[in-house]
């Protein structure tokens, strides 16, 4: 079993879940997708039950199912659970859940009411809530809501003073300078706190910036790469890294492109070419992908150096 002391660092790929057509769990699937991306050099923990594994579109009792799935293929590798949800009664109940399953740590999405914007008051409630209910390490997902804003650094820092078991942010505030402010100010605290990039786009400037890890949806496809990228800056070879920030931007900006929304659906895309996934199902309103977006998806894999068509066998690189 994980230990509950698990301080989140290094590179943390979050992982897809597979459907089968008729939109039911792929468990087979889901195992062999586990194995592949824990079975990364430098991977050193796997996140679940969140935007990447489709969370929104699961019921409770099935993210219960994924935990438990994941679990017990991982053995000791730790686990983040995800606790997406609404309210922080129900929040209360995931992590209860989780911390039962096996979790190493939680990562806590904003409520969607935030969306309307937050005070820290509320911000601080919310964890302490969750905090009641588990000692696992938490994991505060910051990151701009539409028509609102995350979770300012005051409030952040409050957090950090009311609940002790809060040990690392997964950054999305999508602005450079504000995410340095985040990495220069928690991780030098009395009681320093870890900053995960999730700046896929521009994770090479991220990583250079000093975070101590990264938290990413696309380390699903390319764990391997955001690995070596990660090693290659802690050890200051620049010119390895620029090379691995190439081949990793080929990748972010067809994934990443608008609609957003689309993401995980267009690396569900990606691991069926590169021969990892047997189906792209999504459920909805997620929709099945274009045919032009899916050659735009090829190509992308093929200029990352993870996809080779010779003959028309695939084959990863």
């Amino acid at each position: 079993m994980p230990t509950a002391k698990f301080r989140p660092e290094g590179v943390i790929p979050a992982v897809l879940l597979p459907f089968r057509e008729d939109l039911s769990i792929d468990v087979a699937g889901f195992k062999r997708h586990l194995r592949d991306v824990a079975g990364v050099e430098g991977v050193t923990a796997i996140t679940l039950n969140a935007h990447s594994s489709e969370v929104a579109s699961c019921t409770f009792d099935e993210q219960r199912e994924v935990l438990e799935v994941a679990v017990d293929t991982l053995g000791n590798m730790p686990v983040v659970n995800g606790v997406y949800a609404d309210g922080s009664l129900e929040a209360q109940r995931i992590a209860r859940m989780a911390q039962k399953g096996g979790a190493s740590a939680l990562l806590v999405f904003p409520p969607n009411v935030f969306r309307y914007g937050n005070t820290a008051a509320m911000a601080v409630e919310h964890f302490r809530r969750i905090a009641d209910a588990t000692d696992l390490p938490l994991i505060v997902f910051e990151y701009p809501l539409t028509g609102g804003q995350g979770y300012r650094l005051e409030t952040l820092l409050k957090i950090i003073d009311a609940v002790p078991t809060v040990v690392a942010i997964k950054d999305g505030c999508a602005s450079p300078e504000l995410h340095e402010l985040h990495i220069r100010t928690l991780q030098s605290l009395p009681r320093p706190v870890s900053v995960l990039s999730t700046h896929s786009a521009w994770l090479y400037s991220s990583l250079v910036m000093g975070c101590d890890g990264l938290l990413s949806g696309s380390g699903s496809v390319i764990a391997d790469l955001q690995a070596q990228l990660f090693r290659a800056v802690k050890a200051k070879d620049m010119a390895a890294a620029e090379k691995l920030n190439t081949r990793i931007r080929a990748t972010s900006t067809v994934f990443y492109a608008d609609p957003k929304t689309d993401m995980h659906n267009r690396m569900k895309e990606a691991l069926v070419l590169m021969g990892k996934l047997e189906c792209a199902a999504v459920r909805p309103p997620l929709v099945k992908l274009a045919a032009d977006e899916i050659r735009r998806i090829r190509k992308c894999l093929v200029e990352a150096g993870l996809l080779v068509d010779d003959g028309g066998i695939r084959k990863v690189a």
